[in-house]
């Protein structure tokens, strides 16, 4: 094990993040490079090797977390990603994206803080690509069978690079610009700068995986096509249809929905554009979501210049305590701070928006609220809270509600939708298409990253199968329309 004492004589550490007066003005990630080094194999040694990983359990990956923090704490950082990578294809992306389910369920955090998986889990893999031992993994030979994925978020590009090292010949079809999905357009580069996907997306051009860009399935390129130029399909198209607020004013202008706004600023880090087309600089804006999406939205329009930012969350506040009904080792409900959040705007809770006021233009310039209380699993108002708050930009962050169903590919394929929306599936990943499959949040649900990669492997797994007739991949989880939200 690690440290044998170290949960003992350890306290925990996290790294400082950059001045709020500094990072505001950046797009940089808001961590220090390599701020961890320092700390974290003290960190690792707080890891107890108890008789019971716990944290495997709250990974969906199946990381093997006790092995990896003794080997950090041991200073064997080749073993380490080796042990890390063996069940994580991109640990630079849920080290840093992820909200750590794994971290909730250590057996440590029953009464002391618990060990910091994710900054050593993000740790391991910054020093691998830093002492060159992350390198291509070319399959010994070719099975001579094709696979076309179709979506190049985290889902589509685990099952790719799974499916390529096995030998197969595997196309990334995606219908945006650049390759990433929402880790391209989605995140910010506060939060994860967009190096970290790119030379991941070189390496799996180095093993074999070819890209295709600015291709949507379904207009572009028939599915059925598709369907007959490979022997297998794998959905990774994700659950992009986002939830509306159909209320009075809806047909104001400047009204957004999240995933309208946040790729314009990531495009205008990539260069395609000075200043982005829907832009928060000098206006009020209210984000109507209270999630990671909306934290998003808030950072992002800070660092534009928004004159005030209020974050609109219907729910009422979260206890900082875990709540008695969320008991270790599940991830509970608890009011969480971002480095957005440090860095401006008024969060609300309890709060429902009536109505969208616009001006003589047609453009929003208000909105109407009222107070809301949680009642039999109701929001009712509250009388005589009703307000006015100036909005010139609202951004709609409420969540997405399945696959986009009418871009023609469903149809074409002839695809059955389960009683949520999304793309049904077997326990092999399969649909009722013979040779279609799919995975992450197109078959779940919006769900998180760290499940996208888990079924993306696990979706891979079975095609290798269906392909081969048998599959040495490794299969992380067991399928399910159940989406994990935290």
């Amino acid at each position: 094990m690690a440290d044998p004492r170290g949960f003992l004589t350890t306290g925990v550490e996290h790294p400082v993040r950059r001045p709020v007066a500094e990072r505001i003005g950046d797009w940089k990630e808001v961590y220090p490079e390599r701020a961890l080094l320092p700390i974290i194999q003290k960190q690792a040694g707080r890891c107890m090797d108890c008789g019971i990983p716990f944290c495997h359990n709250g990974c969906p990956l199946g990381n093997i977390i006790p092995e990896w923090n003794d080997l950090v704490w041991r200073g064997d950082w080749a073993s380490a990603i080796e042990r890390l990578h063996a069940t994580n294809n991109f640990p630079e992306f849920t080290g840093r994206l992820c909200p750590a389910p794994c971290e909730t369920a250590c057996v440590l955090g029953i009464n002391q803080p618990a060990v910091t998986i994710k900054n050593v889990e993000v740790s391991i893999i910054d020093k691998a690509w830093d002492d060159g031992l992350v390198t291509p993994q070319a399959p010994e030979r070719h099975s001579g069978k094709t696979v076309a994925v179709v979506g190049s978020g985290p889902a589509g590009l685990a099952a790719a690079q799974q499916l390529t090292r096995a030998g197969h010949t595997v196309a990334v079809y995606e219908r945006a610009d650049r390759i990433g999905g929402l880790l391209r357009y989605g995140i910010p580069e506060f939060k994860m700068e967009k190096r970290h996907l790119n030379r991941r997306i070189e390496q799996m051009r180095a093993e074999g995986t070819k890209f295709r860009t600015g291709v949507a399935i379904g207009q572009d390129i028939l599915a059925s096509a598709l369907r007959d130029r490979y022997d297998a399909i794998v959905l990774a198209v994700g659950a992009t249809k986002a939830r509306d607020l159909p209320i009075p004013g809806r047909e104001h202008g400047g009204i957004h929905q999240a995933m309208e706004y946040l790729p314009l600023s990531n495009k205008v880090v990539e260069g395609d554009y000075v200043t982005p087309p829907i832009t928060a600089q000098g206006k009020h804006v209210v984000i109507i979501g209270g999630g990671d999406t909306g934290a998003d939205c808030l950072g992002t329009a800070t660092r534009q210049g928004a004159a005030s930012v209020t974050q609109l969350e219907i729910m009422p506040r979260p206890t900082e305590a875990r709540p008695d009904n969320q008991p270790w080792p599940t991830y509970p409900m608890i009011y969480r701070v971002s480095s957005a959040h440090e860095e401006n705007g008024e969060r609300v809770y309890a709060v429902n928006t009536t109505e969208f006021l616009g001006d003589e233009n047609g453009n929003v310039r208000a909105l109407k609220l009222t107070e809301v209380v949680l009642e039999n699993g109701r929001f009712t108002p509250v009388p005589g809270t009703e307000r006015e708050i100036p909005a010139q930009l609202v951004l709609l962050a409420m969540g997405f509600t399945g696959p986009e169903q009418d871009n023609g590919l469903v149809g074409q394929l002839g695809l059955d939708l389960d009683e949520r929306g999304n793309i049904k599936r077997d326990g092999e990943y399969r649909t009722n298409v013979d040779n279609v499959f799919v995975a992450g949040d197109a078959g779940r649900g919006q769900s998180l990253i760290v499940w996208a990669i888990a079924e993306g492997r696990s979706a891979a797994a079975a095609v290798d199968k269906y392909l081969a007739g048998v599959s040495a991949l490794p299969s992380a989880i067991a399928p399910t329309v159940r989406p994990l939200t935290v």
